[in-house]
């Protein structure tokens, strides 16, 4: 299966915010059109780049994931807003995009020792996915979310 991130533009941008989950998983990400607001809001401060992709499948917008780094240090690179689409869940796009942007924060990021992410505790299909990866969930909550790490070597 050949996945590609694209930054999402503002030739893009209208159709991430046609991605959403299942009803049932509403509560479980955020909707592209917040993650996408954290962009101008930088609720994580000033030295926050926020960096979002759209996950594609033979050309088709099936996913988003975003990218949050502070470049300054060594264990402040999230991946966040991660959702595919409804339509197009069930099919491996989500561990392919996942392998991707782990791929590509390396690649990206020389100072990056640790990679981070937050998961809510009922959450189970993405707990066991980000598990499989070589993620480890550290006890440190936010809200009924925990922070996962992975460690880049």
């Amino acid at each position: 299966m050949t996945i590609q991130l694209k930054p999402v533009t503002r030739d893009n941008w209208e159709d991430a915010l046609e991605l959403s989950v299942q009803s049932a998983q509403l509560h479980l990400v955020p909707s592209p059109a917040i993650s996408l607001a954290k962009i101008g809001i930088k609720p994580d401060g000033d030295s926050i780049e926020y960096l979002p992709f759209g996950i594609y499948h033979n050309h088709i917008m099936v996913g988003f994931i975003m990218h949050a780094r502070d470049e300054s240090t060594s264990n402040m690179y999230w991946i966040n807003g991660f959702l595919i689409d409804s339509k197009h869940q069930g099919n491996g796009y989500g561990r392919d995009a996942l392998a991707e942007m782990i791929r590509w924060i390396k690649e990206h990021n020389p100072n990056c020792q640790e990679i981070r992410l937050t998961v809510r505790i009922d959450n189970e299909g993405a707990r066991k996915l980000y598990e499989s990866m070589g993620f480890q969930g550290t006890g440190v909550m936010y809200g009924d979310e925990e922070v996962w790490i992975l460690g880049v070597v």
